[in-house]
């Protein structure tokens, strides 16, 4: 298990990361995309899911209405960072006093009027949730505070919300792997007899263990852990059902999958991992389920390869897609962006429920620095279970690199996590 960190070095680094970001990620996105000034607005408990990224480390929330506003002065000189707020924001400057002037909005628009921007981006966005975190009371205010004339410069964009969201620093890439890391660690010891007992342990009591563990070290997790069970039967499994869940008993024979994830430092990982439970004198799993680990793994191949900057979700899906088909490999693929989000901003590669090309969340548009989760499965019979069809879910996280490159934070699964250890 790597070190983890206290609250306080926590907060630390996510304020020194989130510094950084503003001096480069901000400039960048602003500029790609010719925004010349970016209003965000968020009421306290309700707030704008990228303005949550946007504030220091001990604001657990924004605070009453707060509204930052970043502009581009242009001749690449630095961002201007604003905060409209009753309490500071940080490093931004303070552009709002209360006592000299009640009324937020208005204060707003003197400060628009005074910067004459060409383009005011909002975070408004039809088929991206994350991009679409401005309320409809916010926007209609923000129209009556600048008049008809400046809201002819409004534009939702939601391409630089995502573009904020998406990109990766050098510096929280440098930790990534650690979380990733902490993660697989934590897996190994749920998948392991120091917490199942063949016969005795429930998939809920595995399912528990990984709940009460992050607790135990300070962690956070933005879902409900799962662990499912197949086992030589002939029982259904879907990617909704997962299996066997709840009371059952785990048994020598079965294979446990588990779907897990963490929030550490901001980020999230989430992992999908297979174990298969040894029989008396096994030293490792059935040759059938070895067969279709590796068939998962040619569907991972195959969507690692398709995954280039530049290229839509949807050209991903189509070409990971005729890669498995031509190797005759019965798989689905429904990878995802991850980071500052489990379910992250950017493009969808498919989905569980459908492998057709999705309008509109499919055609974004795939940037370099960015995380990925490679979701997928393989279905593959297995001899030793009578001929039984076998589902083999994979999900790990990696990163895409500027040259086009991928690699996983912290390695793939080749291989079965064995209960008990040979």
């Amino acid at each position: 298990m790597p070190a983890i960190l206290p609250l306080e070095r926590r907060a630390q680094t996510e304020d020194r990361w989130l510094k950084q970001r503003f001096d480069t990620v901000l400039p960048q996105i602003m500029r790609r995309d010719k925004v010349s000034m970016w209003i965000l607005v968020a009421g306290e408990y309700n707030e704008d899911p990228i303005v949550e990224t946007m504030l220091p480390a001990t604001w657990l929330h924004a605070r009453r209405r707060t509204i930052l506003v970043f502009f581009d002065p242009g001749e690449g000189k630095p961002i201007e960072k604003l905060a409209l707020a009753r309490y500071p924001v940080g490093d931004f400057a303070p552009a709002w006093n209360p006592d000299e002037q009640s009324d937020q909005w208005a204060e707003l628009a003197m400060i628009v009027a005074a910067r004459n921007p060409a383009t005011i981006a909002l975070n408004r966005a039809e088929g991206f949730p994350l991009a679409d975190g401005l309320s409809a009371t916010h926007y209609e205010a923000i129209v009556r505070a600048l008049g008809p004339d400046m809201s002819k410069r409004l534009v939702s964009h939601e391409r630089l919300g995502l573009g904020w969201l998406e990109t990766r620093t050098s510096d929280e890439m440098a930790t990534y792997p650690t979380i990733s890391r902490i993660s697989h660690a934590i897996i190994e010891e749920g998948f392991s007899e120091r917490v199942i007992t063949p016969g005795v342990t429930t998939s809920d009591d595995v399912v528990w263990y990984f709940r009460n563990r992050i607790s135990e070290l300070k962690l956070d997790t933005w879902f409900q852990p799962s662990v499912a069970i197949q086992r030589a039967d002939g029982g259904k499994f879907s990617v909704q059902e997962m299996g066997y869940r709840g009371d059952t008993v785990i048994m020598p024979g079965d294979m446990l999958h588990v779907d897990f994830g963490i929030t550490y430092l901001g980020l999230n990982t989430d992992i999908q991992r297979l174990a298969y439970v040894l029989k008396p004198g096994e030293t490792e799993a059935p040759k059938g389920l070895r067969d279709g680990m590796a068939a998962m793994n040619r569907v991972r191949a195959a969507t690692i390869a398709a995954l280039k900057p530049g290229r839509t979700g949807n050209e991903v899906l189509a070409g990971a897609r005729q890669q498995i088909e031509r190797e005759g490999i019965e798989g689905t693929i429904y990878s995802h962006p991850i980071g500052y989000h489990g379910h992250g901003a950017g493009t969808w590669i498919g989905a569980w429920e459908s492998q057709k090309l999705a309008p509109g969340r499919g055609d974004y548009r795939i940037d370099a620095n960015t995380v990925w989760s490679i979701e997928l499965n393989a279905e593959h019979r297995v001899p030793e279970w009578g001929g039984q069809k076998v589902r083999f879910m994979h999900e790990e996280n990696g990163f895409l690199a500027p040259d086009g490159s991928f690699r996983f934070l912290d390695g793939g699964q080749e291989s079965f996590i064995l209960v008990p250890r040979p």
